[in-house]
């Protein structure tokens, strides 16, 4: 509850002008302490007790003579939780009470070294950095300590945010802070960090530090910044992607109710910063969203794509049974196992369609364009919920010549962000609206822009044809991956590689992959790459097990091989150990092999992907309509040591009804560049009713920590899909499962 009274009381100050850091700042010399700086080692012990900085630090940590502990988290959090585990890592090593620590946004500046959130790498790269950060503050304490007992460091701990002397001595943080704001910054090669036996609150559950604030609506988001002055605009782009603008009747729309300014920008053709559009500034969000329906618009279609979804499906059934035209790997000869009588083979055609982001927050930015006086410099001020804040005032000095430290960005919570949020272009319109019309600009894209402006998963097929022999081993793996490209090479999310499972295991392999050239923007979806190849690749596993009349279990192991890293070293390569491991716990736990009723099923599937290795049973069942049922998906996990067991269990739970969501009625079509989908009537999502249970356990290994945002979707769609098998006999090739009949 002290952390968050701080927090409200904080806000206060916010709403009269003082920032929170001005307030902390205050705060902590008014009660008689002083700022301890956990800062990079090479900084002197001058520039300890201000927020300082360096390109080694994400974070900063603030101790006052009361005790309260502030702890900085730099990364943006779109609710996969860095902001409450990332300082749980610098509490664990500084000694911290966990329930003296408050948790507050960084700024945006390079000192503080990268901030961008994306990959599920914010851990993996985070992790030691902010160990440095807590065991330096510690050790400063610890000199502290010494110093006023005039007794041998060594002879001291941290504890309970206290430090402690081996006769039971003890002294608070809060009265060491002006001592241990003094102490020479550790060389970071004498740190020391603590045992993974001794930690007191990594892998424990830890409650979201704005957990509170969201769940009462208190929680500033994006799409809830306010400033003084502000006007509020939307953006209005051609249906047909990467179009431009003729002509449009701005003067009639200004004349609306509540329409302050409407004009047309002409863009710099960029589609990821400022595409051609019609911008409407009025003096609410409703009577801009409202203008929409009076614009009347010739568009210039010339620039346009022509992207079909349909004529995409026509080319890659021309392709099914070729070779691609790009060679990814090719080992031993697939043809001579194909060609042996005594072997049985299979084929399988697999398609997958693009889909949108969809974030529960529309794309929004509020920028404020402030205009140099007198000869001086411009400067632009950025409220954002982005995912990669650190990269806009290059952007912005790119289109307007403003200086980069000139550009101020504030990040946000984000209300969602999956890779949705790395693109700027929401920014550079809300920047173009503010210079034009010379005030604060809230700039809130609709749904139906959110949907029809998207940067989409790749759709794509995949053609695949298996041989196992008499012994039921698979023994060839033939693969063409038909991905999209534009420009000649792959978009984003199209991703085939000769290390992906079981190409590396097996001993004929033959893999290829051609690009079908679009204009679609595609970007980042979560789990790139995995979250489709993981259905086709399992699935087809599966497909082969039952060819062969194995348990697919055993199969599956089997298909994995003996223990083994692809890359040894390389903690972001497949394990097939950790693999099997995976695999056989969440069988295990699944009860693997039960007898279900008619109608009912079992399915598994494991992929590697962002460094983690997931492993998940599906139980379905399906009635006589073809309606399904997930009862129950078990989910093994295997990411090295959880940091927050509650972010954690929240994460794998959440990427499993993501992908349900998302296999069972979400795609993306396209006739003649034009998005047909546009809100939650042809988008639907899964609805509470039809939520499973989810069964998560942790494999807690010693190897290094890595991310939980995205490794838990991909193995959801092949599980299911082989579940369906067992419990109807009906083979699932295709996404959604509403093109198959199926309804939930």
């Amino acid at each position: 509850m002290k952390n968050n009274l701080i927090r409200e009381v904080s806000k206060a100050f916010d709403k009269t002008g003082i920032t929170r850091r001005s307030f902390l700042k205050l705060s902590g010399i008014a009660g008689g302490g002083l700022v301890l700086a956990a800062t990079a080692p090479q900084l002197n012990a001058k520039e300890l007790g201000t927020l300082v900085g360096s390109g080694e630090l994400n974070a900063f940590v603030q101790l006052s003579s009361d005790g309260n502990i502030t702890i900085y988290s730099a990364r943006p959090d779109m609710g996969q939780g860095v902001k409450t585990s990332l300082p749980m890592i610098v509490a664990e090593e500084m000694g911290a009470n966990w329930e003296d620590v408050l948790v507050l946004q960084s700024g945006v500046d390079k000192k503080y070294g990268s901030q961008w959130v994306g990959g599920s790498m914010s851990i993996a790269s985070s992790f030691d950095h902010m160990r440095r950060m807590g065991a330096s503050a510690r050790e400063m304490l610890i000199g502290a300590a010494a110093e006023s007992m005039e007794l041998p460091r060594e002879e001291f701990k941290a504890a309970n945010s206290e430090i402690i002397h081996i006769s039971g001595r003890k002294l608070t943080f809060g009265q060491l802070a002006a001592l241990a704001v003094k102490q020479p910054v550790p060389d970071p090669d004498s740190l020391r960090f603590k045992d993974a036996e001794d930690y007191t609150i990594i892998g424990t559950s830890v409650s979201g530090v704005d957990n509170l604030v969201i769940t009462t609506g208190l929680a500033m988001f994006g799409i809830d910044t306010e400033v003084p002055d502000m006007v509020y605009a939307a953006y209005y782009k051609c249906p047909a992607i990467g179009g431009g603008i003729a002509r449009a009747n701005v003067d009639e729309i200004k004349k609306m109710p509540g329409i302050i300014d409407a004009f047309v920008v002409q863009g710099n053709g960029q589609v990821r910063q400022l595409l051609p559009g019609i911008a409407v500034v009025g003096d609410s969000t409703w009577a801009v969203f409202n203008a929409e329906g009076a614009l009347k618009v010739k568009w210039d279609k010339s620039t346009a794509s022509n992207d079909s979804w349909k004529k995409l499906v026509k080319t890659a059934r021309k392709l099914r049974g070729k070779e691609g035209d790009n060679v990814v790997l090719k080992k031993g000869d697939v043809e001579v196992e194909f060609r042996k009588t005594t072997n049985k083979v299979i084929e399988g055609s697999y398609t997958y369609p693009f889909v949108a982001h969809f974030c529960m927050e529309p794309m929004n930015c509020t920028a404020s364009y402030v205009k140099g006086a007198g000869g001086g410099k411009d400067r632009v001020e950025i409220w954002a919920p982005t995912q990669g804040p650190s990269g806009i005032p290059s952007t912005i000095s790119s289109l307007y010549g403003v200086d980069t430290d000139r550009v101020e960005v504030h990040v946000t919570r984000l209300g969602g962000g999956f890779g949705r949020r790395f693109s700027t272009e929401f920014v550079c319109e809300a920047v173009e609206i503010s210079k034009r019309v010379g005030k604060p600009v809230k700039l809130t894209w609709t749904r139906e822009d959110d949907i029809q402006h998207d940067y989409y998963r790749a759709g794509g097929f995949q053609w695949l044809k298996g041989a196992v022999n008499e012994q039921g081993k698979l023994v060839a793996w033939d693969q063409h991956y038909i991905g999209m490209g534009q420009n000649g090479k792959p978009t984003s999310g199209s991703r085939f590689g000769r290390a992906e499972l079981p190409l590396p295991t097996l001993d004929n392999v033959r893999g290829t992959s051609t690009y079908l050239e679009i204009d679609t923007p595609c970007g980042p979806w979560r789990a790139p790459g995995a979250n489709t190849h993981a259905f086709v690749v399992q699935s087809f596993i599966h497909e082969l097990a039952h060819l062969a009349g194995r348990d697919h279990l055993e199969f599956l192991l089997e298909v994995i091989g003996e223990p083994q890293w692809l890359r040894p070293g390389n903690i972001r390569s497949l394990n097939t150990g950790r693999a099997a491991g995976v695999t056989r716990l969440a069988a295990e736990k699944a009860g693997w092999g039960r007898k279900l009723p008619k109608g009912s099923g079992l399915g598994l599937a494991f992929h590697f992907s962002h460094a983690a290795h997931i492993a998940e049973v599906a139980e379905v069942s399906v009635d006589e309509n073809k309606k399904l049922t997930v009862h129950k998906v078990t989910v093994a996990v295997d990411v090295g040591p959880i940091i927050n067991m509650s972010g954690a269990l929240s994460q794998v739970k959440g990427s499993v009804i993501d992908g349900l969501s998302t296999m069972v009625g979400q795609k993306i079509t396209m006739e003649r560049g034009r998005i047909e989908q546009s809100n939650l009537h042809d988008y639907p999502v899964l609805r509470i009713p039809a939520a499973p249970e989810v069964d998560v356990h942790f494999i807690q290994s010693d190897n290094p920590s890595t991310g939980l945002g995205e490794p838990g979707l991909p193995p959801l769609a092949p599980a299911v899909g082989n579940a369906i098998f067992a419990a109807t006999g009906e083979r699932v090739r295709s996404m959604p499962l509403t093109d198959e009949g199926y309804s939930v």
